[in-house]
């Protein structure tokens, strides 16, 4: 990983191969947001640079300048920040983020940079610091060539009275980009090296490293328990189930949380076997038990001063002669049964049987992570992902999501959908309405949750794993998406903010320009 540092050298001296600018957009053309621009000649010299090099200022623009006479010895990066707010000063965390994260992609290779942007509040000099980090990773496990390596040493340029600050900052911003990167890497293995209980062994291992207790049941303490659901996913495949239990406890918590990631290590479809075309990434259908698992490390790492739970739910959902057939009933861990219609809605039947387990410990607070429906992905898209819930306590959540730079948008539970799970043979089948399929998965997992426990459901379908090109500090691949939404609702209720309470400034009902909590006419199966 790059090595991130702070310094309150002036940008005009600052030791780089290159030194990197914030471009704001303005009426009168591209202008400068950075540091730089404290000297008055330097910055008239970059807005002339600008211009004549075509610059506009975009979010996601990128532009190679040479230095001006006022900067010796480095080229100029100019890195686009979208449009000026009327304080210059005013970029939001999440675009500076994307900013020094799309700095740090273009210039891998580099020995050193020097990220000038306008970073002047220790939040604003963490968000750069976080979005370098992000944005300088790589997935390189399997590749016999040297790729061109990441920026070597990153240097975010701060005030003088921010320096100790700043400091602490650039720790924070360190210990969150390792567990984001720690869930991409499990994300971007592949099935044949990634497996329950390869998984589960991995969890071990980051338990030991940071003093936390790693729980594991195997397929025989699955059977002896009584977790059907788990086991009935996991039975086509030659590798059995795990559930992995994982815990930060704190001497001053006041408040327990706990986190449950759908673990499905490869997702054929089972005996539903899905299309061609839609096989190729499965390996990403454990990306919400990778971020509960990110999550637990970094508030252990963040010394946070609350009780954190994480269980990871592992399974390999595969066709075979033992596999999980349509009609199939289980009986779940608890003792419900559940009809199995639909073998690709299986990432709701592990959700389920951890879901009862962690809520025997009566947390203050429980939710669960999963790449789940194909129709949430539908709805919301690539770059956002749903919360569903309690309404109070999934507002927490969006405000969380919301501090963290992550995009999310509420979805309802329409009590109306909840009538096509009823099953003619058991307590609930597993797969109901197609239209509203992502909705219909939420209600089946809110069965499984003890009535009054603050609960919210994440489906990240969309968002987890990016198949297009890498933007921002967003790469190709697994993107470790609600890892950080995780930690800032953990660091929330460190803080003194209870789950059961309504957030300080609730989510607001969807508007004009944002997406569209209308259900889409997509399969109801998990994601695609």
């Amino acid at each position: 990983m790059t090595t991130l540092t702070v310094t309150t050298t002036p940008a005009a001296s600052a030791p780089a191969d290159w030194l990197v600018i914030g471009v704001a957009q303005t009426p009168d053309g591209p202008v400068p947001a950075t540091e730089a621009t404290t000297d008055e000649a330097v910055g008239g010299e970059l807005s002339a640079l600008l211009t004549a090099f075509g610059a506009t200022g975009a979010p996601g623009e990128a532009l190679r300048l040479p230095g001006p006479a006022g900067i010796p010895g480095a080229p100029v990066l100019a890195v686009g920040l979208g449009p000026a707010p009327a304080d210059r000063d005013g970029y939001g965390a999440e675009t500076l983020r994307r900013a020094a994260g799309e700095a740090a992609r273009t210039l891998a290779g580099a020995d050193r940079i020097a990220l000038a942007l306008p970073a002047r509040t220790v939040e604003a000099v963490e968000a750069v610091a976080l979005g370098a980090l992000l944005g300088s990773y790589t997935f390189t496990a399997y590749r016999t060539t040297r790729p061109t390596p990441p920026v070597r040493e990153a240097t975010v340029l701060v005030d003088g009275g921010l320096r100790a600050v700043a400091e602490a900052a650039v720790r924070r911003a360190r210990t969150v980009a390792e567990e984001v990167n720690r869930a991409r890497d499990l994300v971007n293995t592949p099935a044949n090296d990634l497996y329950p209980e390869s998984f589960a062994a991995a969890v071990a291992t980051a338990g030991r490293e940071h003093g936390l207790a790693v729980q594991v049941l195997d397929e025989h303490a699955l059977a002896a328990g009584g977790y059907g659901g788990i086991l009935g996913v996991g039975q086509g495949s030659v590798r059995p189930p795990r559930l992995v239990r994982i815990a930060h406890t704190h001497p001053r918590a006041t408040t327990t949380l706990a986190f449950v990631g759908k673990g499905i290590t490869y997702d054929s479809g089972g005996i539903s076997l899905k299309p061609v075309g839609a096989n190729e990434i499965m390996k990403r259908d454990m990306s919400g038990a990778a971020a509960v698992l990110a999550a637990v490390l970094a508030a252990a790492r963040l010394d946070l001063a609350v009780n954190v739970t994480g269980w990871l739910a592992l399974a390999e959902n595969m066709p075979s002669g033992s596999a999980l057939r349509p009609g199939d009933v289980l009986r779940m861990y608890g003792g419900r049964t559940v009809e199995v219609l639909n073998t690709d809605a299986e990432g709701r039947l592990v959700l389920a049987d951890a879901l009862v387990r962690a809520a025997e410990e009566q947390p203050d607070a429980l939710v669960d992570v999963a790449t789940l429906t194909a129709a949430t992905r539908f709805g919301l898209g690539d770059h956002v992902f749903a919360v569903m819930g309690d309404d109070t306590f999934r507002d927490r959540v969006l405000a969380a999501a919301r501090d963290a730079g992550e995009r999310a948008w509420p979805m309802p539970l329409p009590e109306e959908l909840r009538g096509s799970l009823d099953s003619r043979v058991a307590d609930i089948a597993n797969y109901g309405a197609r239209m509203g399929g992502g909705l219909v998965a939420g209600l089946f997992l809110r069965e499984f949750v003890p009535a009054g426990t603050p609960w919210a459901h994440l489906d990240i379908a969309g968002p987890a794993f990016n198949e297009g090109r890498p933007h921002g500090h967003t790469p190709s691949g697994g993107t470790g998406c609600a890892v950080r939404t995780l930690v800032r609702l953990a660091a929330g209720a460190a803080a003194g903010d209870h789950p059961g309470r309504p957030a300080a400034d609730a989510i607001a009902a969807p508007g004009a320009g944002e997406p569209s909590a209308v259900a889409t006419p997509a399969d109801g199966t998990e994601d695609r």
